[in-house]
This record gives C-alpha cells, sequence and structure tokens, in this order.
C-alpha cells in the first residue's frame, strides 16, 4: 500500500498526534469562508495536498462519443425496465378486484388468484434485478475510476469542507447533469419504485376480510346439516354411539376448511352423565350433540370416535376430548374443548344449527377460554 507524507498547509498528513493543526486555513480562515469557497479555491489552500495520492485513473469514453452514447442507453434501458416492472406490480395489486379480477382465495378460486402472489413476486423481484444490473453498468460504464490511497488522520474543518467539495464534484464527474434522459429515468424509477414500495399499505384500505372472517363460519341459524352427498338428517337417522360428519347446506358449505361438524348420538348412559358446559345446556337436542370436527391443537381433522370411552380422537397428535364433558380435552397436546355447534329441528323436522359456532375454530393460539 502506499502512504503519502505530506504536511502543506492545510493537510492532516504528516500530523503526529490528534488536535488543531497550526499555520494553516483552519487558522487563517473562518468555517464560513471555507464553505463558501469552490474545489478549486479549496486546492489552491492546499487541498491537492490532504493525504489522498491517486495512483491509476481508468480513461472513460469521450463525452457525446457513440461509445459514451451506447453506455447511457443500457444503463438508461435497465433503470427504465426496473421502472416498468415496479409499474406492473402497483397496476396488479391495486388494479384486483377493479378492471382485474378479484384476488381473494378459496377452495376452487379462479386461475387468477392462484397466481395473484406469484405475479407480485415476480414483478417486485424483476425490478430489484433490473436495478441492481442498472447500477452495476452505470458504475462500470459511467463513473470515473480511479485507484487512490489515503493516511488515516484526524481530520480539520478544512479536511471536512474538502471532503464535501469532492462529493459534489462527484456529481459533475458522474455525468448527470448533463445526461437529461438518464437522469429523467431515474427520476421516474424512483417514483414507480415508491410506488411499488408503498402499495401493499393499501391494504389495510382494501382489505377484503370485512367482518370477523376468522371468528365466524359458514353456519348460522337456520342452516341445515347435510351429509357430503347433499342429503339432510333426521334425529332417527342415526343409531345410538354413532357419529356422522355433517357440513353446512350453503354454497361451498362442504368445502369451507371451517365448516366440517361431528353429529353424535349418545347412549344411553352417556346422555344420564352429560355435563354441558355452562350457557349451553341448549345446544344439544335430545341425545345428539355437535362439535367442530376442527382440532384445537393444530387444526388436524378430528375424525375417531371411541363410543365405550366417550371420547373423540385425533389421530394426528392423539389429543382425546371427552363427548359428554363440552367435549374437553383429556389427554395430548390440545388444551381448548371443541367449539360445540348448537343445534335444533326444522318445521320439517330435519336438523338445523341455530347459531354459529360461540368461539372460533381452530387451533388453540387463540388463546380464549370457553363461555361460561
Amino acid at each position: 500500500m502506499t502512504t503519502t507524507d505530506h504536511s502543506a498547509p492545510g493537510s492532516a498528513g504528516g500530523a503526529e498526534g490528534p488536535g488543531q493543526l497550526h499555520g494553516g486555513p483552519d487558522e487563517d480562515y473562518s468555517p464560513e469562508q471555507l464553505a463558501a469557497m469552490d474545489r478549486t479555491d479549496l486546492d489552491r489552500l492546499g487541498a491537492r495536498y490532504d493525504g489522498v495520492e491517486v495512483l491509476h485513473v481508468d480513461p472513460l469514453p469521450a463525452p457525446g462519443s457513440p461509445l459514451e452514447r451506447r453506455n447511457t442507453r443500457q444503463v438508461t434501458m435497465w433503470f427504465g425496465l426496473a421502472a416498468l416492472f415496479a409499474l406492473v406490480f402497483v397496476v396488479i395489486y391495486a388494479g384486483s378486484g377493479w378492471f382485474l379480477p378479484s384476488w381473494e382465495w378459496r377452495v376452487g378460486s379462479s386461475t387468477w388468484s392462484a397466481l395473484f402472489t406469484p405475479l407480485l413476486g415476480a414483478s417486485f423481484g424483476a425490478a430489484m434485478i433490473s436495478v441492481g444490473i442498472g447500477l452495476v453498468l452505470y458504475v462500470k460504464k459511467l463513473l470515473p475510476h480511479e485507484t487512490a490511497v489515503q493516511d488515516k488522520h484526524d481530520g480539520s474543518h478544512f479536511d471536512r469542507v474538502t471532503t464535501g467539495a469532492t462529493l459534489m464534484g462527484a456529481l459533475d464527474n458522474s455525468g448527470l447533469p448533463r445526461r437529461r434522459m438518464l437522469k429523467w429515468t431515474l427520476g421516474g424509477l424512483g417514483g414507480a419504485l415508491g410506488l411499488m414500495l408503498i402499495a401493499p399499505l393499501g391494504g389495510f384500505i382494501k382489505n377484503p376480510n370485512k367482518g370477523n372472517p376468522l371468528g365466524t363460519t359458514p353456519w348460522a341459524d337456520g342452516v341445515r346439516l347435510v351429509r357430503d352427498d347433499g342429503t339432510p338428517i333426521r334425529p332417527g337417522d342415526q343409531v345410538a354411539g354413532s357419529l356422522a360428519t355433517v357440513f353446512p347446506a350453503v354454497e361451498g358449505g362442504d368445502r369451507a376448511a371451517d365448516a366440517a361438524v361431528m353429529l353424535i348420538r349418545l347412549r344411553p348412559e352417556q346422555l344420564a352423565v352429560l355435563t354441558p358446559p355452562p350457557r349451553q345446556a341448549d345446544f344439544s337436542y335430545g341425545d345428539y350433540v355437535a362439535y367442530s370436527k376442527i382440532c384445537t391443537h393444530a387444526g388436524c381433522p378430528v375424525s375417531l370416535y371411541e363410543q365405550e370411552t366417550s371420547r373423540i380422537l385425533c389421530p394426528c397428535h392423539q389429543s382425546q376430548f371427552d363427548v359428554t364433558d363440552g367435549a374437553k380435552p383429556v389427554f395430548g397436546p390440545a388444551t381448548r374443548s371443541l367449539p360445540q355447534l348448537p343445534i335444533t329441528v326444522d318445521d320439517e323436522g330435519y336438523f338445523v344449527a341455530s347459531g354459529d359456532f360461540p368461539e372460533p375454530v381452530g387451533p388453540s393460539f387463540w388463546n380464549i377460554g370457553r363461555l361460561g
């Protein structure tokens, strides 16, 4: 590494230690006077001897030459592509549900809904890649390349002013002031990237999940309980001790992830010890009870019923729930009871719900307890 040991007026080179330098521009001129000087004036005062030695300078194409114009077009093209991809991101995000199809995901949803997130990721990634390529080409082909070394020292105010003037001189050396097309492209790129970065904040306003989507299901007062083939159920259709999986008789009810329910007909000895939770004594109908089929541990489907022990079992992580005690967990990792669906019968004698679940369906990250 090459070092220098200049000690011209105003230079920090050659200083033996920290502290105010004497006999230089810092004592001859006030900070305001130094700040008002341009780089030429600072050079005359010794800025050229401020401990920096230029070892090598790679020549750039002459301003206005065909090579210089070609390099400028390449850089402009990549920055322009970055701005274009950023605008595509904004159009996809903001246009969904307006002049583009809605992006809400549902089971069996449209191809557009399935492609919405990948398209956002692709356009965002393409914008960032284009910015990166543009910056690399700009540095390699449009900025002057020089190799310089400088001694590390404690700088004076003169040194700080000189550094500021050097940075401002770098702007002139970059060629931006005279490359209008590139300058306008960079301005447009900044605006497009800004829109792309703040567009997702519009989700706080444009939110398709109105109301309480995580706390409600398709079940409601008067909705019939039907089998997977769509047939309704009467109280006498099941034998004592049996379990049937039922769904709400609404459009898409059999495909809703939180709507599956276990309809269980209790045996007489089970009915005798049935202990419903407080405020849910009227949720059952005769010897029938209905509980959510979604395990409160990790959301797995609870599908096994052991009528001899009155326990519902989750085959995934072995949680067990007592049917006669409000489906309270008695074994395994689950810590919350299965939500109970209030049921009754309609005028035609078919089972219907008398309301939605009194609490959210699914894993116990809801951090709530049973109604009581």
